[in-house]
Formats: structure tokens, sequence, C-alpha cells
């Protein structure tokens, strides 16, 4: 607004004549003077001045909005743009509707809690037929771990959606729309980027998945700073691939130690020497998110899955449109399943928590 032409503003034709004479074409360049500077530039009176300008401003600001507006047209945008049902009930109404097409979902968590198990059924319900209530396309399958188990996928499809997958040759069509790429370096999953790129126009690609990104990054680079920069570039061209292409992208993350003392990320939440001394369990090890808190921001939806007292919990740590939850949940033939769709509101240290089998781990981000 701020380049909208003077003469298109509705003034008197007398005032804006004078404007364009003296070369201010648009409200910004008549908003970057003083009402003095624009006397003396227009040679016209303060009054003259004063009612243009007010005028000009009126046009260009944009108008107030109430917070309830702003959550509405948020909710509003998040349902049209799309998204790919987990068929996880109560997640995906805290979700409306799914994970988010255009967007990073990250899922982090210990081994051998769920990720993958999550990620194959999130392929399954990709490459299913619109009328089933999938997105009807290929998914991208990026098998960095060598995790990625076939029979598991039928299996998942088969107790899941019996009416389609006992269908003679439908087990084998469905799994044959699933593309899996494991490259072993950072190098070679640069290049698979660029081809994936290209596939996800001609392939109708309706999904994209790494597991897990951490595994790659980590297994290449120590160093702390040059693991963040080897990460940097590869995560924004990801971002651009979801945003490009507006299909949803999942990658997983793994967990890895981090001192009590390092979590603290803000200042508020450092604690005096005497404080830990009173309480040594808050200076002990933690697990926190392997990628750290600069890959914590790139992601737009962050799903926790971890296990109290022999319970496993998925925790929706990180959304813009829904409070912190946790579902509980466990897996079965038909892959992961959710014991109760109303979820569990968090609050406090409990949102970046992550518990495994009676112990607790913090997870930063």
């Amino acid at each position: 607004m701020a380049n909208k032409l003077i003469n298109q503003m509705g003034l008197p034709k007398s005032i804006a004549n004078i404007f364009t004479a003296r070369n201010i074409i648009t409200a910004k360049d008549a908003l970057s003077h003083t009402e003095f500077e624009l006397m003396e530039l227009l040679d016209v009176g303060k009054e003259e001045v004063t009612s243009a300008m007010a005028h000009v401003s009126e046009v260009v600001c944009p108008p107030c909005q109430t917070a309830l507006l702003l959550l509405e047209q948020r909710v509003r945008n998040e349902t049209l743009a799309g998204h790919l049902p987990t068929r996880l009930k109560g997640l995906d109404e805290a979700l409306c509707g799914g994970l988010p097409f255009g967007v990073l979902t990250e899922l982090v968590g210990p081994a051998g809690i769920g990720k993958t198990q999550l990620c194959l059924k999130l392929s399954l319900l990709a490459s299913l037929p619109a009328s089933c209530g999938g997105l009807d396309g290929r998914v991208i399958y990026i098998d960095i771990e060598s995790k990625f188990r076939s029979k598991r996928l039928i299996e998942i499809g088969i107790n899941s959606f019996p009416e389609i997958f006992l269908k003679k040759g439908m087990a084998q069509e469905m799994a044959g729309r699933i593309l899996i790429l494991r490259p072993t370096s950072l190098s070679e999953f640069a290049e698979s980027l660029y081809q994936i790129k290209v596939s996800l126009l001609q392939q109708q690609v309706k999904l994209l998945i790494i597991d897990s990104m951490a595994a790659l990054v980590l297994g290449e680079h120590e160093c702390g700073t040059s693991r963040q920069q080897a990460l940097g570039w590869h995560v924004s061209f990801i971002k651009s691939l979801a945003e490009f292409s507006r299909i949803p992208v999942v990658l997983t993350n793994q967990v890895r130690s981090q001192s009590g003392d390092e979590s603290r990320i803000y200042s508020f939440q450092a604690q005096s020497r005497s404080t830990i001394k009173d309480n040594p369990a808050t200076y002990d090890s933690h697990l926190v998110a392997a990628l750290g808190i600069n890959w914590a921001h790139a992601v737009t939806i962050r799903l926790v899955l971890e296990a109290r007292s022999g319970q496993r919990f998925i925790k929706l740590a990180k959304s813009p449109i829904s409070p912190p939850l946790a579902f509980p949940f466990k897996i079965t033939s038909s892959g992961v399943v959710l014991l109760d769709d109303d979820g569990i509101e968090m609050k406090g240290p409990e949102i970046n928590t992550i518990q495994c089998q009676g112990s607790w781990y913090t997870c930063v981000g």
C-alpha cells in the first residue's frame, strides 16, 4: 500500500497535481516528509497539507483487526491450504485436519519409539485413492538408516484398509507408488533433493519423508558448528521444496545426550549454583533433539514420541494452531493407534520433556 500512487487516492485534483509536479508520486514519498517539509516543497498552507496527509494515511494504513478475527483467518487458511489426515482422530482435530501442506513436520523421539511406524502409515495414506480419503499420489521416502520394510508396509495396509489391500494386485499397486531413496552421504542427499524437485511435479508426488535427517548429518559432522552450517543449506532447500510443491514434508529426528545445564537456552531458565547443589537431579544428563535449536525453529509442527511408565505418548509439542497436547498410543498390526482421542493439555517444562521407560529427558526447541 505504501507504493500506491498519490493520484489514485481520491485527493482533490488541485493538490494531487501539486504532489505530482514536485515528484511526490507515491504514498511512501509523501509520508517520508514532515508536514513542514511538505508545506515548503508544495508551497501550500498547513491546513491543506494536514488534510491531504490525513487522507493518504487513512488510505494506506491497514485496518485494525481483533485477535479473534486473526485467529479465525488463521484457522480458515489452515483448512483451505490442505492437509494429510493421519487417521489419528484426536491429533487430526488438533491440527485442523492433519499434517498441513507446504511446511515441515518433525517426528522426534528415542530409537524404537515408533517414528518409522508412523512414517509407514503416512506413506500409505498419501498413496491411497482419493475416494478412500488418501491423496492418490506417489510418495518419496528417503530411507537414510535402511529401516523401511516393505513387508511391514503391506501388513499395515492389509489391517488398516482391507477393502483395498485384499483386492487382487492392489497391494502391489499401492506399494509401487512409494519411491525409496537411500543416499549414503550429504552430497548424495543434496543430489537427491535436486532430483526430487523435478519429480514432485512430473510424478504427482504428494508426500516427502526423510527418515532420519539426524542420522545423515550426525554421521558426517561431529563438530556442532560445522554440523549447523551443513544443515543450514539442506533445511532451507527442504523448506523451499515444501513451499514450492505445497505437499506435506515429514522428517524424523533422533535424540542425543546433553548436560542438564546446557538445556537451559534462555536466561530466565538459569539456576543458581546453590539451587543445583540442593537439587542434583536438575544437573543430570538429558536427551535433546539431535539437530538443535536452529533446526527446531525451521519446523512448523513438532510431534514428540515418548514412553512413560510403559505407556507411549505422541505429544503435539509445537503447532501454530493448537495448544500442546499429549495422546497415549500403541503400535498394532495396523500401525500407530491412539488409545484416547481427548488430548491431555501440557504446561510448563512438560511440553519440552521426553521420557523413556520411566527416565526423563529434555527436548529443547
